[in-house]
């Protein structure tokens, strides 16, 4: 296939629409390695049928609904408009309270209210989570640290990405936690690999994952790119290093 015919189809890939967090559009073009930790099965561990539960960030909802949560009992906050429209068409049927949030400080709910709060890939200020969690609730969180595919971005645009704070990691977080108040009961961190079967899926990713490839666009990156198709051409893959860490955080006393 001609340069020309591979730019035309990243093209393609580049102007596809990408709503809520369903990267089904990429799936089979795409795999990524499995975490040590598994954050679904530990929310439902802590998730009990007289929970009172709140999903941060809860994108377009898709996760949480998998969960089967309490009916009634159930909130997700939500702060990208297109996610919380879909969210209050979908959420809401299933006995779950959607509210749209713009600051991770002010959180609309009173205090010691929450029995668990989990929290998949969002911003979240610790001492507010604190604050609505009730004595012995437990916060759960899965990250993405600041050195998520920076290899890879830092190539391809030619620079180190502005935008994703780098020290964005376990021990920041962690010690973030200790002092509002929480005790750790667990605590992983991994570097997954991430593999890309064909540039056009890297295409897709890198533009919805803009904070991590700010100012990528296909043509901008013509060149980098027609060096990643030679890559595939020869290996059948390229690769890039991911970043996750994981807490579970219990409500044990005052903060410091």
């Amino acid at each position: 296939m001609s340069f020309e015919q591979w730019k035309e189809i990243w093209l393609e890939e580049q102007a596809k629409t990408f709503a809520g967090w369903d990267f089904s559009a990429i799936a089979k073009r795409t795999a990524e390695e499995p975490l040590p930790w598994d954050y679904r099965s530990t929310v439902k561990r802590y998730m009990q049928p007289s929970s009172i539960v709140l999903d941060m960030c809860t994108g377009g909802g898709e996760f949480l609904l998998s969960l089967d949560p309490p009916r009634g009992r159930t909130y997700a906050t939500e702060s990208y408009p297109p996610n919380v429209e879909r969210c209050l068409r979908t959420l809401p049927p299933h006995g779950i309270d959607v509210r749209q949030v713009g600051c991770d400080d002010e959180l609309p709910f009173e205090d010691r209210y929450f029995d668990l709060v989990f929290n998949r890939h969002g911003a979240f200020a610790p001492r507010e989570v604190f604050r609505i969690l009730k004595p012995g609730g437990t916060l759960i969180t899965q990250q993405v640290g600041g050195q998520n595919n920076r290899e890879l971005a830092a190539w391809l645009l030619g620079r180190e990405p502005a935008v994703v704070d780098l020290d964005f990691n376990l021990a920041k977080v962690g010690g973030q936690l200790r002092s509002a108040g929480f005790q750790l009961t667990e605590a992983q961190e991994y570097y997954p690999t991430l593999s890309f079967y064909d540039v056009g899926a890297l295409v897709y990713f890198a533009k919805v994952m803009e904070w991590e490839f700010p100012g990528f666009s296909v043509q901008t990156c013509l060149d980098k790119l027609y060096k990643l198709q030679a890559k595939v051409d020869r290996d059948g893959v390229v690769t890039s290093r991911g970043h996750r860490f994981f807490l579970v955080a219990a409500k044990c006393h005052t903060p410091q």
